[in-house]
Order: structure tokens, then C-alpha cells, then sequence
């Protein structure tokens, strides 16, 4: 059980401190309820893009990182579709060097011409380097427009285009900062050796007086449900033929997300799952396969996907695929292999609580989900998963006309 305490500032940021006296060390977390899925459709790739931006000076901090390593610091960032995360962890005497920073970057970057222009060259030549350049790189890109049709899931955080981030001008930068990185869009989580009087004394101080901002009011298109399997077929220069297949399940917050989670560990989970043993230990048609799902808040996808082994035909290894998830539709899995992957995720979950970073980074995102409680009720959940969970989600999500299938293939 992970405690912490949780209080709101006036200007709606939300403030949760969970101490550990073990360690010598301070982390804070503060989490943007802003993603990908928030963007302009024909502005895409900002919220990465911010992540950036973040890192090049404030209103009254012309450089970010020095202060910070002076204070013996070290700090990093992420975006996701769903979220943007900042996080800094530092001796805990140098606490409020932590607040100055983000707190002054919350107030206000230091929009300029030039910053813009050196981090949009960066983030452009991150997109050439992993989509554009890199074997297998523009796939994503591809699966995505091809499973969503209305829900802005059907673009990568990097960005839809390159022209999109290319043509990012100053004002839709400063519009899109002031709509989305206000107190109100935010959750600032601050864990290790801290006080809860100290943290509400040092937020007060530093963020107290931030204007709060308009409150964020998503509203989304609903990706309607596919009726009708869909197929695109890629040729390039990559060294190995590969297969792409996904399908639609539900969102974070359903009931089902439990069951999902574990059926993909059954069919993927290591060495001893189902698809490693079965297509690449025993019948060799894969070099490597795994069975994934993106985790993400609204709707997401469950994948499959899998380089051939050369020579082994697509049509062969399709198959091969399509009758383990018969087998998963058509059979209750033992006791025994779902025991053996709930017991993996409990060891995954503690494993993850050790690390003060890990808790603050869990109570940010539960929080921005609904409720920073809920981090201490999921092994529960995962618990409550039966034999007759996983069969039922097996036979909803691999349904031939849910599913979206990219054949990879080699030209060399």
C-alpha cells in the first residue's frame, strides 16, 4: 500500500506528496493532462514538440539544466497520446531548487524565434531518423491510419507529417502552451525524503500564485466500430519480411483492460508463452514475435507482430498466428498459465514500487486517470481475473472483421 497525501492550491494544481525516509534523495513529478490525442488534426506533433520546448528556458531561467546539475539533479520527460510527463530527481536538501525550475517553466517558457527554430529542426530530425529513414519506421504510421479512422489515435505523437511540425509557428505554440499547461490541466506529485509541510509551504510559494487557466474539457471523436477486416501490403528495403496484425479493445478505465493485459502476457509473456513456443521454437516461421496492447486511456489496440524467418512464406506464418488465437477463442487457458502471469505482474508491479521515481511517476498518472488511489487496488484487479475473463476477451477482440493486418515485405 502506497501512502500519500493529496491537497488541491486555489489555482486548481493538484498536490500529492508521498514520503520515504529511506532515501536521501527528492523526486518530483508534475503531469500535463495533454497528449497527442489533444491536437489539431492539421497541427500535429505539438505536445511532443513542448516536450522540447520545456527544456529551452523559461520566462526568468535562461538555461534549465544548469541549475538543476548544480543542485546535483538530473531530470528527463515523455509524451505520450495521452499525457506529457516532466520529472527531476535531486538530493532532497535541494528541493526547492526543483520547484523554482518547474514552477518557472509553468508560468511561462521564453517564446523566441530561435528556440523554436533549434528544437523544431531537433524533432524534425528525430522523425527522419526513426519514421522516415529506419527500416520498419514508418509502419506505425501506417497501422495507425489504418485501425482509426475518426479517434485522433490514428497519429503518432511524433507528428502526422513532417510539415507539421515544419510549419509550427510562434503563436500556435503560445496558444497551445497557455490552453494545456495551466495549474488546472496539471497533477505535481513530489516523493522521498520530503515533509507534507514543507511540500505545502514550497507549492504555495512557487505555484501558488500561477494563473490557473481555463479547465481542459476533452471531447473527442468516438472511433466507431470497425465492421470489416482491413489489409495494406508494404514493400521496402528492409531485411526481413514481417507481420503487423491488430485489433480494438477497450480503454484504460474498462473492466476488461485486466483481463487483456494478461491475456497478451499468455500469448507473449517471455519464453514460455504460447507464440514464442509455439512459431519460433517449434515450427521456426518467426525469428521473434510478441503480443502487445498500447495501455492507452481511451480505446486502444492489442498487436501482433513478428519477423519472419527468410524463406517461411507470409501466407504460412499468417496462419500459424491465426490458429493460436483460434486455440485462445476456442479453450479455456489452464489454471495454472493464467496463475503463472498474474504472479509475474505482481512481481512487475513490486519490482516497479521500489523505486521511489516509479511510485511518483504511478500516483501522477492515477491521478490524471481519475484518482491516485486506484495505484493501491490493481494487483486486486488483476487478482479477480478468471479462466472464463480471458476466453470471453479472446472471442470479443479476435474477430476477424475487428482486425487491421500490414504485410511487411522485403524487396531485397
Amino acid at each position: 500500500m502506497i501512502q500519500f497525501e493529496k491537497f488541491t492550491l486555489a489555482n486548481g494544481l493538484r498536490v500529492i506528496v508521498h514520503q520515504d525516509l529511506s532515501t536521501p534523495m527528492a523526486v518530483m513529478n508534475i503531469m500535463y493532462d495533454v497528449g497527442a490525442r489533444d491536437e489539431d488534426p492539421e497541427r500535429t506533433g505539438f505536445a511532443h514538440l513542448f516536450e522540447h520546448l520545456m527544456f529551452g528556458g523559461s520566462e526568468n531561467i535562461p538555461s534549465y539544466d544548469e541549475p538543476l546539475q548544480m543542485a546535483g539533479g538530473e531530470n528527463n520527460a515523455y509524451t505520450t497520446n495521452d499525457l506529457t510527463n516532466y520529472y527531476i530527481q535531486l538530493p532532497a536538501e535541494n528541493l526547492e531548487t526543483a520547484f523554482w525550475l518547474e514552477s518557472d517553466r509553468m508560468l511561462s517558457l521564453a517564446f523566441s524565434e530561435k528556440s523554436l527554430d533549434v528544437q523544431r529542426k531537433v524533432v524534425c530530425e528525430e522523425f527522419k531518423e526513426h519514421y522516415l529513414t529506419k527500416p520498419y519506421g514508418d509502419v506505425w504510421h501506417k497501422m495507425r491510419e489504418l485501425a482509426y479512422k475518426k479517434h485522433p489515435y490514428r497519429w503518432m505523437t511524433i507528428g502526422k507529417e513532417l510539415s507539421h511540425i515544419e510549419n509550427a509557428k510562434l503563436d500556435d505554440v503560445k496558444n497551445f502552451f497557455f490552453k494545456h499547461y495551466r495549474p488546472v490541466n496539471a497533477v505535481l506529485v513530489v516523493a522521498g525524503n520530503v515533509t507534507v509541510e514543507r511540500v505545502k509551504e514550497l507549492a504555495q510559494k512557487w505555484f501558488g500564485d500561477i494563473p490557473s487557466g481555463e479547465k481542459y474539457n476533452r471531447s473527442l471523436p468516438v472511433e466507431p466500430e470497425q465492421t470489416e477486416e482491413r489489409f495494406l501490403e508494404i514493400k521496402a528495403n528492409v531485411p526481413l519480411d514481417a507481420l503487423y496484425k491488430c485489433w480494438h479493445m477497450g480503454s484504460r478505465m474498462d473492466s476488461s483492460y485486466y483481463a487483456v493485459d494478461l491475456m497478451t502476457d499468455i500469448l507473449s509473456g517471455g519464453g514460455s508463452s504460447r507464440l514464442y513456443q509455439s512459431l519460433v521454437k517449434e515450427q521456426k516461421l518467426f525469428s521473434n514475435i510478441e503480443c502487445h496492447h498500447f495501455g492507452s486511456t481511451d480505446a486502444g489496440l492489442v498487436v501482433v507482430e513478428g519477423k519472419l524467418v527468410k524463406g517461411v512464406k507470409m501466407e504460412d506464418a499468417e496462419k500459424a498466428v491465426e490458429k493460436e488465437l483460434e486455440k485462445m477463442k476456442n479453450e479455456k487457458v489452464a489454471d495454472a498459465e493464467l496463475q503463472k502471469v498474474k504472479n509475474k505482474t505482481e512481481s512487475m508491479i513490486a519490482f516497479e514500487d521500489m523505486s521511489v521515481m516509479s511510485r511518483a511517476n504511478s500516483l501522477a498518472y492515477y491521478e490524471t486517470l481519475g484518482d491516485a488511489a486506484w495505484m493501491n487496488f490493481e494487483l486486486q484487479k488483476y487478482a479477480k481475473v478468471t479462466t472464463e475473463d480471458i476466453l470471453e476477451q479472446s472471442r470479443q477482440i479476435f474477430r476477424r472483421e475487428n482486425c487491421s493486418t500490414i504485410h511487411y515485405l522485403s524487396q531485397n
